[in-house]
């Protein structure tokens, strides 16, 4: 049976201040709770050392929210897999929907840092997921299909052990709308019966596959108790404590 991962996505929030206040809450709002849900928080480069000491003999995990491929070099304000490895990362979030349409990421660039993190033994939170005018079009299994073809062309399944895919349509990213429990778990069954044609049958009933896009206390018991949906990559909901307990809670 698949472990549920709850992972948060902090984007662009939180000093260090804030980011002491909000790890210390997240901390003391699970001390008392038996987990059988994986945490993990990824919070701004600048925040991840102070997190990784604060997380010390709990049970949260610590992930960045984006890396370059090369290992070190000439590449002015990027972030290597062992920088993130020296200060106790273990995940990282590759593809996020704000780095394709922002900053240009191409498939091509994701594929070579999904190949870099797993070369370098860091954990890839792999997104994929359509635009608005892509699902009005009829064209979310294509795009779905051509993301998850090319992000992980020659990497083996062996390598991709460890990989998570977030499936975040971004038409529900910070816009209060979500998919339907419905329309999500139609999305996540088709990337399970696609892994499987790529890979094998196996490593696609094993693969974690979280929900993300406006992801909040009120649906995400009814997202994640949909068969193929294995956690949450959550947003906005993460940045205040309770809620992303709540939705940890709605996990177990």
């Amino acid at each position: 049976m698949r472990t549920k991962i709850v992972a948060g996505n902090w984007k662009m929030n939180n000093d260090i201040n804030s980011s002491i206040t909000l790890i210390n809450d997240i901390k003391n709002g699970l001390a008392q709770k038996e987990l059988n849900v994986k945490v993990v928080i990824c919070p701004p480069f600048t925040s991840l050392s102070i997190a990784s000491e604060l997380i010390k003999n709990t049970p949260i995990k610590l992930g960045a929210q984006n890396m370059y491929f090369e290992k070190s070099g000439a590449f002015t304000g990027e972030i290597s897999p062992l920088m993130l490895k020296s200060v106790g990362c273990e995940y990282v979030i590759l593809g996020h929907s704000e780095r394709r349409t922002i900053f240009g990421e191409t498939n091509q660039l994701i594929n070579k840092k999904i190949k870099s993190a797993v070369d370098n033994g860091l954990k890839p939170i792999f997104c994929i997921g359509e635009t608005l005018e892509e699902r009005e079009l009829g064209k979310t299994f294509e795009v779905v299909e051509t993301q998850i073809r090319e992000g992980l062309q020659g990497i083996s399944e062996t390598e991709l052990s460890d990989l998570i895919i977030a499936y975040e349509p971004v038409w529900a990213i910070g816009t209060g709308k979500n998919a339907t429990p419905e329309q999500a778990e139609e999305v996540h069954l088709f990337i399970r019966d696609l892994i499987s044609k790529i890979y094998s049958q196996k490593f696609a009933e094993n693969l974690i596959i979280q929900y993300g896009g406006s992801v909040k206390p009120e649906n995400s018991k009814d997202l994640m108790s949909k068969p193929n949906i294995d956690g949450a990559l959550v947003g906005g909901a993460c940045l205040i404590a309770d809620s992303f307990i709540k939705i940890i809670e709605s996990a177990q």
